[in-house]
């Protein structure tokens, strides 16, 4: 289950249910939460999360960043580049805690109760929910919420295609009803769904003009969370304001959060630019992604006098893949020999080294770092979940353990790179040393020397196939630092002839890019919930692969995946779900959809410090919006380096 939005918790238990509610059958059913696998952590009476501080004072202002622009405030289309922070305005039925992976708690609904065979799912709204106009949140706004966000988005529209009826059962109750049963996650992920006001949406603008919930605008939509939009300067810097009277400060998921009276979002070109934004104080806080500057960027006055703090965070959360993906919709990646032979080429350790300052790790597994990786051979329950794909996975998912080639020597390299063309010629790719283009840069005399045969011309080698097409990539990438990575890689891949070329291009214009799948290479990553469910339809699933904006980037129809990714829909249970993603783990693997990158276990964050932090850090996320800001701390920050 990988959520996508989420807010709060339930404070009430087991209340008396109105006359004629499709629930009232059966009492005892309705439950304050639900958990995939297993008993909830906290009970219907409790007081807040153990991770928050109940005491924390409320005021200030918390700066954040984000790079590129933003031309639209509604987060629910394709059409456009949303706001950071948009999804602060609203609510959900339900949200998560981060201390107890598979469980969600009340938010709008204050009670929840579903059949046996998971078929359906009633919600009972809470009756103090309400909008920031005052109105109350209805089953109508949920209902209608539901189909809005089904036919604007794609991704809302396939995460929620199991749903096919939202209907009014009660007086404040909605029931949802799946096309099927034994879908265990389908409860939880309506839970999930972003509650809009229908009113807000069928009205019109100020200009008097129907409102489109498929469409961008730059006027503040309505909400119903904690925070409201505040001051917009569109492309550049985007603020909300916290709702003096939200309606659900007081939840028991609540109590300890939302504590800034203002949080900020301010926009600049790239990370390098952003970096030295946050040591004028220009933000408060940075999630720090670049080993480099990890290392080398943090030294500065501020530091050293203790006015920013740089701390690494850790969770026991699975690690996302991140990995160079390959767009196997095109022909040249259709083999998996070739993808195997682009992973030779990617020298990682020489990277760690000389790059990322032994930061990393070698990522090799789509569940990094967790009980649901893949190891060793398969056996047990695995095994049986494998043979009813034998003949469907290439045969090395049942010799051996997936593994990423090794570098580190002069040999290591040659070798690697003698296997990877050795692959590509299997593949239909033989290698030709042809004369180099001398391109733009080789000028009248330069040209001269060469028709005169005073200069000879450089030879490269060149992979071709039997059509005469040459082996040639464009890496699309949004983050000009990425050249880093991928220069060197691109030399080894030039070794082996392969011609590659990089293009960097803006934020928006790589989101049209990569949802349209109009790109070769790509960096992409797939975070990952400790318990997998219906996204992985959206990651690998065959339907997914030619869906505009989908996450299966990678193209992927495979039966064999498919058919695993319904394995760990349908788990009855947490043992069948474990054996069911090691299987897809080891089947994605295998068939080499990507080129892994790295990975390290911390979140490497630095901070001005002007704020309290709870005492307890919980397992599976930290979050700034359980902090607070500290006037003592403030008063004594030097302003500026």
């Amino acid at each position: 289950m990988l959520r996508l939005v989420l807010s709060a918790a339930l404070a009430a238990g087991l209340l008396a249910q109105p006359p004629g509610s499709r629930a009232a059958e059966d009492a005892s059913a309705w439950r304050h939460g639900l958990s995939l696998f297993g008993d909830l952590k906290y009970p219907p009476d409790f007081a807040h999360f153990n991770y928050v501080n109940p005491e924390a004072p409320r005021g200030g202002v918390m700066r954040r960043s984000a790079i590129g622009t933003f031309d639209t405030l509604n987060p629910f289309n394709l059409k456009g580049t949303p706001a950071a922070g948009s999804t602060l305005i609203y609510d959900t039925l339900m949200t998560g805690a981060s201390d107890e992976p598979s469980s969600e708690y009340g938010l709008l609904a204050e009670a929840v109760h579903h059949r046996d065979d998971f078929s359906s799912v009633t919600y009972r709204l809470r009756a103090q929910a309400r909008w920031h106009d005052g109105r109350p949140v209805t089953p109508e706004d949920v209902i209608w919420s539901l189909g809005a966000l089904k036919e604007a988005h794609p991704q809302y529209r396939f995460y929620y295609k199991n749903v096919v009826k939202a209907e009014k059962t009660g007086d404040n109750e909605v029931t949802f009803t799946f096309d099927q049963s034994g879908n265990r996650e389908l409860p939880q992920i309506t839970g999930q769904l972003p509650v809009l006001p229908k009113h807000y949406w069928e009205g019109e603008t100020a200009r008097g003009t129907p409102r489109d919930i498929g469409g961008s605008t730059l006027e503040p939509p309505l909400g119903s969370g904690p925070y409201r939009f505040g001051e917009v300067q569109a492309g550049r810097s985007v603020a909300y304001e916290r709702v003096e009277d939200y309606w659900g400060a007081d939840l028991p998921v609540n109590v300890g959060q939302n504590n800034f009276d203002e949080l900020r979002f301010e926009y600049f070109r790239d990370a390098t630019v952003l970096l030295e934004a946050f040591k004028a104080d220009t933000f408060d806080f940075i999630v720090e992604n670049s080993a480099k500057r990890w290392a080398t960027g943090y030294e500065f006055p501020a530091l050293q006098r203790g006015d920013v703090v740089v701390e690494a965070f850790q969770t026991k959360n699975a690690e996302a893949m991140q990995a160079f993906v390959f767009n196997t919709r095109r022909a040249r990646f259709a083999d998996r020999r070739v993808r195997r032979a682009f992973n030779l080429a990617f020298d990682f350790e020489w990277l760690n080294t000389n790059v990322f300052y032994d930061q990393y790790q070698r990522i090799d597994s789509f569940f990094e770092n967790s009980e649901l990786e893949a190891t060793g051979v398969p056996e047990g329950p695995e095994l049986a979940i494998l043979e009813e794909v034998r003949d469907k996975v290439p045969p090395e998912v049942f010799e051996r353990k997936y593994e990423n080639p090794v570098f580190g020597s002069p040999q290591a390299v040659r070798d690697n790179l003698r296997e990877a063309q050795r692959l590509l010629g299997e593949a239909g790719w033989a290698i030709h040393q042809e004369e180099k283009d001398p391109g733009l840069d080789c000028g009248f005399f330069c040209r001269a020397m060469l028709w005169l045969g005073l200069s000879s011309r450089e030879t490269e080698t060149v992979m071709r196939n039997s059509r005469g097409e040459v082996m040639e990539v464009e890496f699309l990438i949004v983050q000009p630092d990425m050249e880093r990575l991928i220069n060197p890689y691109r030399q080894n891949l030039e070794r082996i002839g392969i011609r590659s070329t990089v293009r960097a291009v803006d934020v928006s214009q790589y989101q049209q890019r990569t949802d349209t799948f109009d790109f070769d290479i790509i960096v992409d990553n797939f975070p990952q919930s400790l318990s997998p469910g219906n996204e992985q339809r959206d990651f690998w699933g065959s339907e997914a692969a030619d869906r505009e904006g989908s996450r299966n980037t990678i193209g992927i129809k495979d039966e064999a995946v498919d058919h695993l990714i319904d394995r760990i829909i349908f788990a009855r249970n947490r043992e069948q779900l474990v054996a069911a993603t090691h299987a897809l783990d080891r089947v994605l693997l295998w068939n080499e959809f990507v080129v892994p990158q790295y990975f390290t276990a911390d979140i490497r964050t630095a901070r001005w410090n002007r704020f309290g932090l709870p005492d307890v850090v919980p397992d599976y996320g930290i979050s700034v919006m359980t902090w607070w800001f500290d006037v003592e701390r403030a008063a004594k920050i030097v302003s500026g380096r």
